[in-house]
Protein backbone atom coordinates (compact mmCIF):
# COMPACT_ATOMS: atom_id res chain seq x y z
CA UNK A 1 0.00 0.00 0.00
CA UNK A 2 1.21 3.39 -0.89
CA UNK A 3 2.27 5.65 2.12
CA UNK A 4 2.59 9.36 2.28
CA UNK A 5 6.02 10.14 2.67
CA UNK A 6 6.85 11.96 5.65
CA UNK A 7 7.36 15.63 6.39
CA UNK A 8 10.41 16.54 8.28
CA UNK A 9 10.76 19.83 10.51
CA UNK A 10 14.53 20.80 11.68
CA UNK A 11 14.96 22.98 14.62
CA UNK A 12 17.89 23.89 17.33
CA UNK A 13 16.69 23.09 21.24
CA UNK A 14 18.19 24.95 23.76
CA UNK A 15 18.93 22.51 26.99
CA UNK A 16 20.28 24.33 29.24
CA UNK A 17 22.52 26.30 27.06
CA UNK A 18 23.81 23.20 25.32
CA UNK A 19 22.32 23.59 21.69
CA UNK A 20 21.02 20.15 20.55
CA UNK A 21 19.80 19.74 16.50
CA UNK A 22 16.52 18.06 16.66
CA UNK A 23 14.97 16.28 13.77
CA UNK A 24 10.83 16.40 13.69
CA UNK A 25 9.02 13.76 11.57
CA UNK A 26 5.41 13.61 10.72
CA UNK A 27 4.56 10.62 9.43
CA UNK A 28 1.79 7.91 9.01
CA UNK A 29 2.19 6.59 12.52
CA UNK A 30 -0.44 6.41 15.68
CA UNK A 31 2.36 6.28 18.36
CA UNK A 32 5.15 8.46 18.90
CA UNK A 33 8.86 7.86 19.32
CA UNK A 34 11.89 9.81 19.95
CA UNK A 35 15.45 8.67 19.81
CA UNK A 36 19.45 10.15 19.28
CA UNK A 37 20.55 9.70 16.06
CA UNK A 38 23.80 10.74 14.95
CA UNK A 39 23.77 14.13 13.62
CA UNK A 40 20.80 14.81 15.76
CA UNK A 41 17.55 14.34 18.72
CA UNK A 42 14.94 12.81 16.49
CA UNK A 43 11.16 13.14 17.62
CA UNK A 44 8.84 11.13 15.52
CA UNK A 45 4.96 11.79 15.51
CA UNK A 46 1.68 11.18 13.78
CA UNK A 47 0.56 13.40 10.51
CA UNK A 48 -3.28 14.99 12.34
CA UNK A 49 -2.41 16.20 15.82
CA UNK A 50 -4.45 18.87 17.46
CA UNK A 51 -2.28 21.61 19.31
CA UNK A 52 -2.82 20.55 23.02
CA UNK A 53 -1.46 16.73 21.60
CA UNK A 54 1.27 18.03 20.23
CA UNK A 55 2.38 20.07 22.75
CA UNK A 56 1.76 17.04 25.26
CA UNK A 57 4.22 14.58 23.11
CA UNK A 58 6.68 17.80 23.21
CA UNK A 59 7.04 17.93 26.64
CA UNK A 60 7.48 14.20 26.77
CA UNK A 61 10.22 14.63 24.26
CA UNK A 62 11.99 17.34 26.36
CA UNK A 63 11.61 14.80 29.52
CA UNK A 64 13.63 13.16 27.67
CA UNK A 65 16.30 15.93 26.29
CA UNK A 66 17.02 16.43 29.71
CA UNK A 67 17.29 12.17 31.09
CA UNK A 68 19.74 11.94 28.27
CA UNK A 69 21.65 15.32 28.96
CA UNK A 70 25.09 13.45 30.05
CA UNK A 71 25.18 11.43 26.87
CA UNK A 72 23.35 14.77 24.76
CA UNK A 73 26.35 17.34 26.19
CA UNK A 74 29.52 14.65 25.68
CA UNK A 75 27.92 14.18 21.67
CA UNK A 76 26.82 17.96 20.71
CA UNK A 77 29.57 19.79 22.50
CA UNK A 78 31.48 21.50 19.89
CA UNK A 79 35.16 20.09 20.10
CA UNK A 80 37.82 23.33 20.02
CA UNK A 81 41.13 23.19 19.19
CA UNK A 82 43.72 25.84 20.72
CA UNK A 83 47.75 25.75 20.55
CA UNK A 84 49.05 23.56 23.78
CA UNK A 85 45.58 21.22 23.70
CA UNK A 86 46.89 17.49 24.44
CA UNK A 87 45.86 14.75 22.01
CA UNK A 88 46.50 11.05 24.13
CA UNK A 89 45.95 8.27 22.01
CA UNK A 90 47.23 5.05 23.81
CA UNK A 91 50.76 4.98 23.11
CA UNK A 92 51.51 8.42 23.00
CA UNK A 93 51.06 11.82 23.92
CA UNK A 94 50.73 14.73 21.44
CA UNK A 95 50.87 18.51 21.91
CA UNK A 96 49.11 20.90 19.71
CA UNK A 97 50.72 23.95 17.93
CA UNK A 98 48.37 26.08 15.75
CA UNK A 99 49.56 28.34 13.03
CA UNK A 100 46.83 30.46 11.42
CA UNK A 101 48.49 31.23 7.74
CA UNK A 102 47.16 32.69 4.46
CA UNK A 103 49.06 29.52 2.94
CA UNK A 104 46.04 28.15 0.00
CA UNK A 105 46.35 24.51 2.02
CA UNK A 106 46.93 23.24 5.10
CA UNK A 107 50.28 21.80 6.41
CA UNK A 108 51.67 20.14 9.02
CA UNK A 109 54.39 17.78 10.90
CA UNK A 110 55.62 16.39 13.88
CA UNK A 111 58.67 17.19 15.75
CA UNK A 112 59.41 16.24 19.52
CA UNK A 113 56.30 15.11 20.16
CA UNK A 114 54.32 18.69 19.31
CA UNK A 115 51.72 18.90 16.52
CA UNK A 116 53.13 22.07 14.17
CA UNK A 117 50.26 22.34 12.14
CA UNK A 118 49.41 25.75 9.42
CA UNK A 119 45.70 26.19 9.30
CA UNK A 120 44.35 28.44 6.56
CA UNK A 121 41.51 29.95 8.86
CA UNK A 122 39.84 31.50 5.80
CA UNK A 123 39.40 28.35 4.15
CA UNK A 124 35.77 25.94 5.19
CA UNK A 125 35.78 23.35 7.13
CA UNK A 126 38.59 25.16 9.75
CA UNK A 127 38.05 22.27 12.68
CA UNK A 128 37.81 19.52 10.49
CA UNK A 129 41.06 20.42 9.07
CA UNK A 130 42.85 20.41 12.18
CA UNK A 131 41.40 16.87 12.83
CA UNK A 132 42.03 15.75 9.90
CA UNK A 133 45.04 16.53 9.82
CA UNK A 134 46.16 15.53 12.74
CA UNK A 135 45.01 12.25 12.36
CA UNK A 136 46.85 12.07 9.68
CA UNK A 137 50.67 12.81 11.35
CA UNK A 138 49.68 10.84 14.23
CA UNK A 139 48.82 7.85 12.05
CA UNK A 140 52.18 8.01 10.15
CA UNK A 141 53.98 8.24 13.43
CA UNK A 142 51.97 5.25 14.57
CA UNK A 143 51.51 2.88 11.39
CA UNK A 144 54.51 0.61 11.78
CA UNK A 145 53.16 -0.34 15.22
CA UNK A 146 49.66 -1.11 13.84
CA UNK A 147 51.31 -3.05 10.91
CA UNK A 148 53.11 -5.41 13.58
CA UNK A 149 50.56 -6.26 15.32
CA UNK A 150 48.34 -7.56 12.02
CA UNK A 151 51.26 -9.07 11.13
CA UNK A 152 51.48 -10.68 14.58
CA UNK A 153 47.77 -11.40 15.32
CA UNK A 154 47.97 -12.72 11.24
CA UNK A 155 50.47 -15.33 11.75
CA UNK A 156 49.38 -16.46 15.07
CA UNK A 157 45.66 -17.18 13.90
CA UNK A 158 44.92 -17.17 10.24
CA UNK A 159 48.12 -17.06 8.09
CA UNK A 160 46.61 -15.65 5.17
CA UNK A 161 48.00 -13.22 2.51
CA UNK A 162 48.05 -9.87 3.31
CA UNK A 163 48.69 -7.33 0.77
CA UNK A 164 48.47 -3.87 2.79
CA UNK A 165 47.80 -2.30 6.28
CA UNK A 166 46.19 1.13 5.63
CA UNK A 167 45.62 3.36 8.58
CA UNK A 168 43.69 6.55 8.08
CA UNK A 169 40.54 8.60 9.45
CA UNK A 170 36.50 7.10 9.21
CA UNK A 171 33.79 7.83 11.35
CA UNK A 172 31.41 5.73 10.27
CA UNK A 173 33.09 2.23 11.13
CA UNK A 174 36.76 1.09 12.60
CA UNK A 175 37.68 -1.48 9.90
CA UNK A 176 37.11 -3.22 6.63
CA UNK A 177 38.77 -5.75 4.60
CA UNK A 178 39.17 -6.01 0.51
CA UNK A 179 39.37 -8.93 -1.60
CA UNK A 180 43.03 -7.96 -2.79
CA UNK A 181 44.05 -8.78 1.01
CA UNK A 182 43.80 -5.10 2.19
CA UNK A 183 43.23 -4.47 5.74
CA UNK A 184 41.64 -0.63 6.46
CA UNK A 185 41.78 0.24 10.31
CA UNK A 186 40.24 3.52 11.64
CA UNK A 187 42.96 6.16 13.24
CA UNK A 188 40.39 6.63 16.16
CA UNK A 189 41.35 2.99 17.30
CA UNK A 190 44.28 4.63 18.51
CA UNK A 191 42.66 5.77 21.13
CA UNK A 192 40.95 2.51 22.24
CA UNK A 193 42.90 -0.46 24.40
CA UNK A 194 44.88 -2.81 22.98
CA UNK A 195 42.47 -5.72 23.70
CA UNK A 196 40.55 -3.82 21.76
CA UNK A 197 42.14 -3.20 19.25
CA UNK A 198 43.41 -6.48 18.47
CA UNK A 199 39.50 -7.51 18.38
CA UNK A 200 38.96 -5.42 15.40
CA UNK A 201 41.86 -6.24 13.80
CA UNK A 202 40.80 -10.00 14.22
CA UNK A 203 37.71 -9.41 12.89
CA UNK A 204 38.95 -7.93 10.01
CA UNK A 205 42.05 -10.55 9.32
CA UNK A 206 38.57 -13.25 9.85
CA UNK A 207 37.08 -11.44 6.47
CA UNK A 208 40.08 -12.80 4.35
CA UNK A 209 38.57 -16.49 5.83
CA UNK A 210 34.84 -15.62 5.08
CA UNK A 211 34.22 -12.59 3.28
CA UNK A 212 31.03 -12.40 5.65
CA UNK A 213 29.57 -12.43 8.60
CA UNK A 214 28.38 -16.00 8.84
CA UNK A 215 28.73 -19.05 11.46
CA UNK A 216 31.77 -19.77 9.75
CA UNK A 217 33.20 -16.57 10.41
CA UNK A 218 32.16 -15.49 13.64
CA UNK A 219 34.03 -19.10 14.75
CA UNK A 220 36.84 -17.76 13.10
CA UNK A 221 36.63 -14.85 15.31
CA UNK A 222 36.31 -16.69 18.45
CA UNK A 223 38.67 -19.41 17.94
CA UNK A 224 41.22 -16.33 18.39
CA UNK A 225 39.26 -13.96 21.25
CA UNK A 226 36.71 -15.89 22.95
CA UNK A 227 35.75 -12.64 24.83
CA UNK A 228 35.17 -11.24 21.53
CA UNK A 229 32.00 -9.83 22.35
CA UNK A 230 32.95 -8.08 25.44
CA UNK A 231 35.35 -6.28 23.08
CA UNK A 232 31.91 -5.33 21.25
CA UNK A 233 30.35 -3.99 24.28
CA UNK A 234 33.29 -2.04 25.15
CA UNK A 235 33.21 -0.49 21.53
CA UNK A 236 29.35 0.17 21.72
CA UNK A 237 29.57 2.04 25.08
CA UNK A 238 32.78 3.78 24.39
CA UNK A 239 33.95 4.09 20.80
CA UNK A 240 31.95 7.32 20.46
CA UNK A 241 34.80 9.10 23.14
CA UNK A 242 37.34 7.64 21.17
CA UNK A 243 38.14 10.67 18.37
CA UNK A 244 40.76 13.58 17.51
Amino acid sequence: MWKKPSKKESIIHDLNGLKIPVDIYYESRRNVRCSIGKKSAILRMPRMLLPLEKKKHWLWFEAFLKKNEPFLKEKFTEKSYHSGNQIQTRLKNYILSIEETDNKSHSGRLENGVLHLKINKEQAQYKEAIRTLSSRIIAADQKASIERRVLELNHLYFKVPIRKVNLKYTSSRWGSCSSKGNINLSTRLLFVPEDVLDYVIIHELAHRKEMNHSPKFWKWVSDAMPDYKEKEKWLREHGKNCDF
